[in-house]
Protein backbone atom coordinates (compact mmCIF):
# COMPACT_ATOMS: atom_id res chain seq x y z
CA UNK A 1 0.00 0.00 0.00
CA UNK A 2 0.86 3.41 -1.01
CA UNK A 3 1.11 6.29 2.12
CA UNK A 4 0.43 9.83 0.99
CA UNK A 5 1.03 12.70 4.18
CA UNK A 6 0.04 16.11 4.23
CA UNK A 7 0.99 18.26 7.35
CA UNK A 8 -0.93 21.38 7.14
CA UNK A 9 -1.43 24.30 9.37
CA UNK A 10 -4.16 26.84 8.53
CA UNK A 11 -4.13 25.68 4.84
CA UNK A 12 -7.93 26.00 3.57
CA UNK A 13 -6.72 28.06 0.76
CA UNK A 14 -5.07 25.57 -1.22
CA UNK A 15 -6.46 22.78 0.69
CA UNK A 16 -9.14 21.32 -1.39
CA UNK A 17 -6.82 22.29 -4.72
CA UNK A 18 -3.92 19.98 -3.33
CA UNK A 19 -6.44 16.91 -2.36
CA UNK A 20 -7.91 17.24 -5.77
CA UNK A 21 -4.65 16.98 -7.26
CA UNK A 22 -3.47 13.95 -5.49
CA UNK A 23 -6.45 12.21 -6.43
CA UNK A 24 -5.98 13.06 -9.98
CA UNK A 25 -2.92 11.04 -9.25
CA UNK A 26 -4.03 8.54 -7.52
CA UNK A 27 -6.65 7.87 -11.16
CA UNK A 28 -3.66 7.70 -12.95
CA UNK A 29 -2.74 4.08 -10.99
CA UNK A 30 -3.82 1.06 -11.36
CA UNK A 31 -6.64 -0.35 -9.47
CA UNK A 32 -4.58 -2.87 -7.64
CA UNK A 33 -2.82 -0.62 -5.84
CA UNK A 34 -3.63 0.44 -2.43
CA UNK A 35 -3.52 4.24 -1.35
CA UNK A 36 -4.06 5.88 1.79
CA UNK A 37 -4.14 9.62 2.14
CA UNK A 38 -3.65 10.96 5.70
CA UNK A 39 -4.13 14.89 6.46
CA UNK A 40 -2.28 15.44 9.83
CA UNK A 41 -3.85 18.99 10.66
CA UNK A 42 -1.75 20.95 12.44
CA UNK A 43 -3.01 23.54 15.41
CA UNK A 44 -5.66 24.35 12.63
CA UNK A 45 -8.09 27.43 13.47
CA UNK A 46 -9.34 28.05 9.97
CA UNK A 47 -11.55 26.09 7.80
CA UNK A 48 -8.80 23.15 6.74
CA UNK A 49 -10.67 20.38 9.12
CA UNK A 50 -13.90 20.97 7.30
CA UNK A 51 -12.57 20.44 4.01
CA UNK A 52 -10.74 17.44 4.48
CA UNK A 53 -14.15 15.95 6.26
CA UNK A 54 -16.09 17.35 2.95
CA UNK A 55 -13.47 15.81 0.74
CA UNK A 56 -13.84 12.36 2.95
CA UNK A 57 -10.25 12.46 3.68
CA UNK A 58 -8.19 10.53 6.34
CA UNK A 59 -6.62 13.02 8.86
CA UNK A 60 -5.32 13.16 12.27
CA UNK A 61 -5.37 16.47 14.61
CA UNK A 62 -2.44 17.29 16.96
CA UNK A 63 -1.32 20.39 18.49
CA UNK A 64 2.45 20.51 18.08
CA UNK A 65 3.36 23.31 15.82
CA UNK A 66 6.00 21.42 14.28
CA UNK A 67 6.37 20.05 10.41
CA UNK A 68 8.31 17.45 11.10
CA UNK A 69 6.41 15.94 14.13
CA UNK A 70 3.57 16.52 12.21
CA UNK A 71 5.14 14.32 9.29
CA UNK A 72 6.35 11.84 11.67
CA UNK A 73 3.15 11.15 13.20
CA UNK A 74 1.34 10.94 9.42
CA UNK A 75 4.14 8.62 8.41
CA UNK A 76 3.96 6.47 11.52
CA UNK A 77 0.34 6.30 11.52
CA UNK A 78 0.48 4.77 7.82
CA UNK A 79 3.27 2.25 8.13
CA UNK A 80 1.58 0.90 11.06
CA UNK A 81 -1.86 0.34 8.92
CA UNK A 82 -0.01 -1.68 6.38
CA UNK A 83 1.66 1.22 4.05
CA UNK A 84 5.26 0.55 2.39
CA UNK A 85 5.80 3.07 0.09
CA UNK A 86 5.23 6.59 1.80
CA UNK A 87 5.05 9.73 -0.46
CA UNK A 88 5.02 13.36 1.16
CA UNK A 89 4.07 16.40 -0.20
CA UNK A 90 2.28 19.52 1.68
CA UNK A 91 -0.98 21.08 1.58
CA UNK A 92 -0.11 24.51 -0.25
CA UNK A 93 1.02 22.46 -3.37
CA UNK A 94 -0.29 20.05 -5.94
CA UNK A 95 1.10 16.91 -7.14
CA UNK A 96 1.38 15.92 -11.09
CA UNK A 97 -0.63 13.74 -12.43
CA UNK A 98 1.90 11.23 -12.93
CA UNK A 99 3.38 11.74 -9.54
CA UNK A 100 2.78 8.41 -8.32
CA UNK A 101 3.00 6.53 -11.40
CA UNK A 102 6.23 7.75 -11.96
CA UNK A 103 7.50 7.09 -8.53
CA UNK A 104 6.36 3.03 -9.24
CA UNK A 105 8.37 3.60 -12.62
CA UNK A 106 11.42 4.25 -10.52
CA UNK A 107 10.98 1.22 -8.50
CA UNK A 108 13.27 -0.76 -6.99
CA UNK A 109 14.33 2.56 -4.94
CA UNK A 110 14.57 3.40 -0.90
CA UNK A 111 14.29 6.97 -1.44
CA UNK A 112 12.92 9.24 -4.56
CA UNK A 113 13.71 13.24 -4.02
CA UNK A 114 11.44 15.19 -6.43
CA UNK A 115 11.43 18.59 -7.90
CA UNK A 116 9.37 21.56 -7.90
CA UNK A 117 7.67 24.11 -9.88
CA UNK A 118 6.22 27.76 -8.44
CA UNK A 119 2.96 28.05 -9.32
CA UNK A 120 3.22 31.72 -9.79
CA UNK A 121 4.98 34.37 -10.26
CA UNK A 122 3.24 37.25 -10.74
CA UNK A 123 3.91 39.06 -7.46
CA UNK A 124 7.48 38.21 -7.40
CA UNK A 125 10.35 40.22 -9.97
CA UNK A 126 11.76 38.85 -13.21
CA UNK A 127 15.46 39.04 -10.73
CA UNK A 128 13.85 37.05 -8.62
CA UNK A 129 12.65 34.46 -11.51
CA UNK A 130 15.60 35.04 -13.51
CA UNK A 131 17.48 34.02 -9.68
CA UNK A 132 15.68 31.26 -9.54
CA UNK A 133 15.78 29.73 -12.76
CA UNK A 134 19.61 30.04 -12.82
CA UNK A 135 20.25 28.37 -9.06
CA UNK A 136 17.23 25.44 -9.26
CA UNK A 137 18.65 22.81 -11.24
CA UNK A 138 15.43 20.84 -12.85
CA UNK A 139 17.20 17.94 -14.12
CA UNK A 140 17.65 14.27 -13.22
CA UNK A 141 20.31 13.28 -10.71
CA UNK A 142 19.37 17.21 -8.92
CA UNK A 143 20.48 17.18 -5.86
CA UNK A 144 17.22 19.00 -4.32
CA UNK A 145 15.24 17.98 -1.32
CA UNK A 146 11.75 19.01 -0.31
CA UNK A 147 9.30 17.84 2.28
CA UNK A 148 6.80 19.06 -0.73
CA UNK A 149 8.02 16.12 -2.92
CA UNK A 150 9.74 13.47 -1.21
CA UNK A 151 8.95 9.32 -1.04
CA UNK A 152 10.56 6.56 0.91
CA UNK A 153 10.33 3.06 1.53
CA UNK A 154 8.78 1.90 5.59
CA UNK A 155 11.56 0.26 6.16
CA UNK A 156 14.29 3.13 5.11
CA UNK A 157 12.04 5.00 7.09
CA UNK A 158 11.68 3.59 10.16
CA UNK A 159 15.75 2.11 10.52
CA UNK A 160 16.76 5.83 9.49
CA UNK A 161 15.20 7.25 12.53
CA UNK A 162 12.56 9.11 11.05
CA UNK A 163 11.75 12.47 10.76
CA UNK A 164 12.79 14.49 13.54
CA UNK A 165 10.76 16.72 15.21
CA UNK A 166 12.08 20.07 13.40
CA UNK A 167 10.56 23.15 12.52
CA UNK A 168 12.35 23.39 9.17
CA UNK A 169 14.80 20.90 7.53
CA UNK A 170 12.98 17.74 8.55
CA UNK A 171 13.26 16.73 5.12
CA UNK A 172 17.23 17.56 4.56
CA UNK A 173 18.03 15.73 7.93
CA UNK A 174 15.78 12.55 6.38
CA UNK A 175 17.61 12.09 3.56
CA UNK A 176 21.00 12.63 4.98
CA UNK A 177 20.44 9.76 7.77
CA UNK A 178 19.23 7.36 4.75
CA UNK A 179 22.22 8.55 2.78
CA UNK A 180 24.30 7.23 5.61
CA UNK A 181 22.80 4.22 5.86
CA UNK A 182 23.49 3.43 1.71
CA UNK A 183 19.79 3.74 0.86
CA UNK A 184 19.33 3.67 -2.90
CA UNK A 185 18.13 7.66 -3.54
CA UNK A 186 16.61 8.28 -7.17
CA UNK A 187 17.21 12.23 -7.83
CA UNK A 188 14.14 12.53 -10.35
CA UNK A 189 12.79 15.56 -12.02
CA UNK A 190 10.16 13.23 -13.75
CA UNK A 191 8.88 13.22 -10.24
CA UNK A 192 6.94 16.77 -10.05
CA UNK A 193 4.85 18.80 -7.89
CA UNK A 194 3.69 22.45 -8.12
CA UNK A 195 4.14 24.48 -4.72
CA UNK A 196 3.38 28.11 -3.56
CA UNK A 197 5.04 31.23 -4.40
CA UNK A 198 3.46 32.71 -1.28
CA UNK A 199 6.37 35.06 0.79
CA UNK A 200 4.48 34.34 4.02
CA UNK A 201 5.92 31.35 5.40
CA UNK A 202 4.39 28.40 7.67
CA UNK A 203 8.26 27.44 8.44
CA UNK A 204 10.90 29.21 9.37
CA UNK A 205 13.95 28.45 6.98
CA UNK A 206 11.26 27.07 4.61
CA UNK A 207 10.54 27.28 0.07
CA UNK A 208 8.72 30.80 1.18
CA UNK A 209 12.16 31.94 2.81
CA UNK A 210 13.82 31.15 0.10
CA UNK A 211 11.68 32.57 -2.49
CA UNK A 212 11.80 35.82 -0.11
CA UNK A 213 15.59 35.92 0.17
CA UNK A 214 15.85 35.92 -3.61
CA UNK A 215 13.25 38.76 -3.44
CA UNK A 216 15.16 40.96 -1.03
CA UNK A 217 18.69 39.92 -1.71
CA UNK A 218 21.47 39.39 -5.04
CA UNK A 219 22.64 36.23 -2.19
CA UNK A 220 21.17 33.09 -3.12
CA UNK A 221 20.88 30.42 -0.38
CA UNK A 222 21.57 26.51 -1.00
CA UNK A 223 17.89 24.48 -1.06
Amino acid sequence: MIGIVIPAHNEEEHLSDCLLAIQQAVDELPASVQVRVLVVLDSCTDQSLKLVQRAGINYLQCAVRCVGHARDLGVRTLIATGARWIACTDADSKVDRFWLKQQLLHQPADVICGVVEVDSWQHLSSLTRQRYLQHYCDDMDHRHIHGANLSFSAEAYIKSGGFGALTCHEDVGLVKRMLNLQYKVIWSNRVRVMTSSRLIARTPQGFSTFLKQLETTAYCPET
